[in-house]
């Protein structure tokens, strides 16, 4: 049986994990998320990845931390706070052996997880299947099934394609002309016309195709591939949206609360 004051590790800390762990924490539970060195994480300003970078971050009344070790975020997570190890080896997981493992690093495919790694594995979109990879599988795709828990097969697959917000789609992603390192010349949360250069790869001009609002956009000062996504353009235009959880990543959230209860109540 699980319960509120059981170890729950989440494998990555973007915007989607954000939404996670922070509705894990709001229902009483104690996150703890690893994340990489340097995140490529866009919508920066809703990410507990943002800690690795500034130390600390606020999102919606939670604070998430950067912790040097194990027992630095054993103690943050006593206190109230949502501690973030880099680890991009993944020995927290060896080293804590905790009992629920959440893979929320929404990377396509499977990352190298078994349904064996915790007592409870929930992974969270295409890439893994649930009684092969995991216990359960998260829906991380918009539309009719976002949220829902799978205990016996596979999220929806990924088409490659962003996904439609106010009807466009491919269109509001800004991406890296070439490599390089990135230099915005915008910030999140800045109001942006078609045709204009928001940031560059070294000299290479980025351009957004529509008119919104930067809602998400990497450090400058960051080496970038061609094509990595570098910044997402809100076309709906509304400011305060850059700086909340998206209806997306809270509604994935509340799929992980449903199957940590689902398997708590041992159903």
């Amino acid at each position: 049986m699980l319960g509120f004051d059981e170890s729950i590790l989440i494998k990555g800390a973007g915007d989607v994990a954000t939404g996670v762990a922070h509705r894990l924490h709001r229902a009483g539970f104690r996150p703890l998320m690893t994340e990489l060195p340097m995140p490529l994480t866009v919508r920066r300003m809703v990410s507990f990845s943002e800690a690795v970078y500034a130390g600390q971050i606020e999102v919606e009344g939670v604070t998430a931390v950067r912790a040097a070790g194990l027992g630095e975020a054993l103690a943050l997570r006593d206190r109230g706070l949502v501690p973030v190890i880099v680890d991009p080896e993944s020995a927290t997981l060896r080293q804590w052996a905790p009992r629920v493992l959440i893979e929320a690093t929404l990377a396509k495919h499977n990352t190298g997880i078994t349904q064996h790694d915790a007592p409870l594995v929930i992974a969270l979109g295409p890439g893994y299947t649930a009684g092969r990879d995991a216990h359960a599988v998260v829906e991380t795709k918009r539309g009719h099934h976002l949220g829902r828990v799978i205990t016996e097969g596979a999220a929806a697959p990924n088409t490659g394609e962003p996904e439609a917000v106010a009807g466009h789609t491919h269109q509001r992603v800004l991406r890296a002309p070439g490599a390089g390192v990135f230099s915005p010349l915008v910030a999140i949360g800045d109001p942006v016309t078609a045709g204009q250069v928001v940031g560059r790869v070294g000299d290479a001009p980025v351009a957004t195709a529509i008119d919104g609002v930067v809602r998400g956009l990497l450090h400058g000062g960051l080496a970038v591939t061609e094509g990595l996504k570098i910044g997402d353009v809100d076309p709906r235009g509304v400011r305060d949206y850059c700086f909340a959880i998206s209806d997306k990543a809270r509604a994935v959230g509340g799929g992980v609360l449903e199957a940590l209860l689902h398997f708590a109540s041992g159903r």
